[in-house]
């Protein structure tokens, strides 16, 4: 949706159309997003992309929202002794944002997540200018966005082959034949498999699987407390109104799928949380699954094919894919058509985000 409300802004000339395979837009990974707004995540690539949405989703533009985005939300990471060099790469990459990572002492984490064990923390740290966002909002703001430009939706459109007729590209969907000059490849794990139906080389994405649950909350009031996770994301929490909302952080390799939630995952992670805090968690409210997909080296791809120009890749958001969407969408539509970065990317290098660096002569 991003790529295409950035399109029909950039290019208010062309006729966009969106193919859905699912009945319903967001059915897959964006509609199961825990989404929270951390700057001093992901690779540099990924970071470019992150600056260049932050802006928009603080002040999006006029008309898009009916309330804001975000809701502010501190972050903060707790290490073992053993993963004390952990620590120390996560404050680095934190120390030249505009609000820094902050190291925190023990009784300072405790404050900001009173369940903690302490006498499990060696050290904490605190990214405080964090956020949660409304992830269904920020979809619904780019389907306006699009429907206001003259985009065109179709659900339940998969496209089983596209073929180059020269000129452009012929589209066999289950809604029929379209006709289009350019394609934009924008389906997250299934992103290498439409690349193949198209006669273009895949880059090796990988779809990995994430299990999330909700538990009752601990009866107390919640207010400030962090969303809270262990130094390699090997578990974490955050509270939601009266319920709190758990993961492993796991990573499964898994084929492109509608994902379902893992029993041993979920037992797994209550394992952790309960030797990592006092919440003593017994059972699960609900659970469920979804795939974020990397490119091989973790960064998105995206601007056209180097092989194939009018066949553009969107693909790879992995686990910060909402918050890097207004800067993937943007630069999407800044290359899609043979154009260069917008001035909201300050002259960054994009090189890492180019989908040529996976081709041997690219």
């Amino acid at each position: 949706m991003s790529a295409a409300y950035h399109l029909v802004e950039a290019h208010p000339d062309a006729d966009v159309v969106l193919l859905e395979a699912e009945p319903v837009l967001a059915h897959h990974t964006t509609g199961r997003s825990a989404a929270i707004l951390v700057e001093n995540l992901s690779t540099k690539p990924n970071r470019v992309l992150t600056r260049a949405s932050v802006d928009f989703l603080h002040d999006p533009p006029e008309g898009l929202v009916d309330a804001p985005l975000l809701s502010p939300r501190t972050v903060m990471h707790i290490s073992s002794e053993e993963q004390s060099e952990e620590m120390d790469e996560l404050l680095a990459k934190g120390s030249s944002l505009p609000s820094p990572s902050v190291e925190l002492t023990v009784d300072e984490a405790m404050g900001y997540f009173p369940p903690l064990r302490r006498e499990l923390i060696h050290r904490a740290a605190l990214e405080p200018d964090c956020a949660d966002m409304d992830v269904g909002a920020l979809h619904q703001a780019y389907v306006r966005g699009f429907r206001r430009g003259g985009g065109q939706i179709s659900t339940t459109a998969r496209v089983d082959a596209a073929r180059s007729d020269g000129d452009g590209w012929c589209l066999e969907t289950t809604d029929g034949v379209i006709g289009v000059d350019v394609v934009v490849n924008a389906a997250g794990a299934w992103g290498d498999m439409v690349a193949v139906s198209a006669g273009v080389e895949p880059i090796g994405l990988q779809p990995r699987r994430r299990t999330a649950f909700m538990v009752d909350g601990p009866g107390c009031d919640t207010t400030g407390w962090s969303f809270t996770a262990g130094i390699g994301h090997n578990w974490y929490v955050k509270h939601d109104g009266v319920q709190m909302l758990c993961s492993l952080g796991d990573e499964t390799p898994s084929e492109p799928c509608d994902a379902k939630p893992e029993e041993l995952d979920v037992a797994l992670a209550i394992e952790r949380i309960n030797g990592a805090t006092t919440l003593g968690i017994r059972s699960v409210n609900s659970a469920w699954a979804g795939l974020r997909t990397f490119t091989p080296d973790l960064s998105l791809a995206i601007g056209p094919d180097p092989d194939t120009p009018t066949f553009v890749w969107c693909v790879g958001q992995g686990g910060c894919g909402i918050q890097t969407s207004r800067g993937a969408g943007l630069l999407l539509a800044d290359l899609a058509l043979g154009g260069e970065p917008s001035a909201v990317f300050g002259g960054a290098d994009i090189s890492g985000l180019l989908p040529g660096r996976f081709r041997s002569h690219g």
